[in-house]
Parts: structure tokens; C-alpha cells; sequence
């Protein structure tokens, strides 16, 4: 009627065997969240490196439609153009006073910003308010005055702008052959 405990460790030894594979897999959970983590971590930084590339390799404004020039017939040369600005899609907004024009030809280079007297913003277009943030749905009028670089008949030059972020935009044009007082140039 009495019952016998004998020293009997085979329990013990498959508890002991338990606890070990609890750790293992505890430590396990432990060090793949950390991976993940890491891991996440490192694709949100690249995704921020590529749009962060994107925003700088494209150009934020465009021309809208002809660029206009205006040219002294008596002495036939090109006095100023006149260019329409526009954000591009999906474009963030330009601040024009920061955005530098560039004027270059085979002997001449210059650079304007809106507050040199070679450049002006001539009339806003699009429901512009007041400043001089091109935004959605705006264009702007830009004058660039070109009559001190004797532009004359068939002669090539190149406009560039460079908005203060993301690419430039660079137009390269050649005067035509007879120079009246207002045509468009291709």
C-alpha cells in the first residue's frame, strides 16, 4: 500500500530540454525583430535617397507655349524674349527670385536674377497672386533682355534656368533669318 517514489530524472531532463528550446526560440524572436527593424529601416532611408535623387534630377518648370522674341529691325538684332513659365506636373512651388537665368553664346555668358534689370516678370497668368511663387496652375511672364549681345540673323545662343531646386531647363535657340519686330523663335 505504500507507494515507492524512485529516483526517476527522465521529466526532469525533458523540462530541462523545454526551457533550453524556450530560450532558443525567445532569442531567436528577439534577433529577428532587430533584423526587421534594421531592415526597414534601411528601405525607408533608400526610398528617401531615391525620391530625394528624383527631386533633384528633374526640372521643376517648363515652358508653356512659343518663346517670343522682339528684334530691332534697323539694326537686326534681338532685343529681348519673352519666355511663359510653368510648373511642371506634379512640380513643388518656385520661388522665381531665387531662380538665376543664364544667357551663353559663342563669346558671351551672363546671369540674371529677378533683380537685375535683364530679367522681369512682365504679367502673371492663371489666377498669380501677389508674390512671386510660381505655383499650381500659374505661369509667368518672364522678360529676358538680350539686346547688349548682338544677337543677329542665324546666330545661336542658349537660355538657361535653373530653378534654386532640381534640374535646370535649358533652351537652346538660333535667331532667324531676317529679324522683324516680334517673332517666335524655334
Amino acid at each position: 500500500m505504500f507507494k515507492r517514489f524512485f529516483n526517476n530524472d527522465k521529466a526532469f531532463t525533458g523540462l530541462e530540454a523545454a526551457i533550453v528550446l524556450v530560450a532558443f526560440v525567445v532569442v531567436a524572436a528577439v534577433f529577428s525583430y532587430v533584423m526587421l527593424g534594421a531592415g526597414f529601416y534601411t528601405t525607408q532611408k533608400s526610398q528617401e535617397v531615391v525620391h530625394t535623387g528624383v527631386a533633384q534630377a528633374s526640372s521643376s518648370i517648363e515652358i508653356s507655349g512659343d518663346v517670343i522674341a522682339a528684334g530691332y529691325t534697323g539694326n537686326d538684332t534681338l532685343a529681348n524674349m519673352t519666355i511663359f513659365l510653368q510648373l511642371t506636373a506634379g512640380g513643388s512651388a518656385v520661388d522665381i527670385n531665387k531662380t538665376i537665368v543664364t544667357y551663353t553664346d559663342s563669346t558671351n555668358h551672363a546671369s540674371y536674377t529677378l533683380s537685375d534689370s535683364e530679367m522681369n516678370v512682365t504679367a502673371k497668368h492663371g489666377g498669380a497672386d501677389g508674390d512671386e511663387l510660381l505655383e499650381k496652375f500659374e505661369k509667368f511672364e518672364v522678360l529676358v533682355d538680350i539686346s547688349g549681345y548682338d544677337v543677329g540673323p542665324n546666330e545661336e545662343f542658349q537660355i538657361e534656368i535653373k530653378p534654386p531646386e532640381g534640374a535646370s531647363y535649358t533652351l537652346q535657340r538660333t535667331a532667324p533669318p531676317q529679324i522683324d519686330a516680334i517673332m517666335t523663335l524655334y
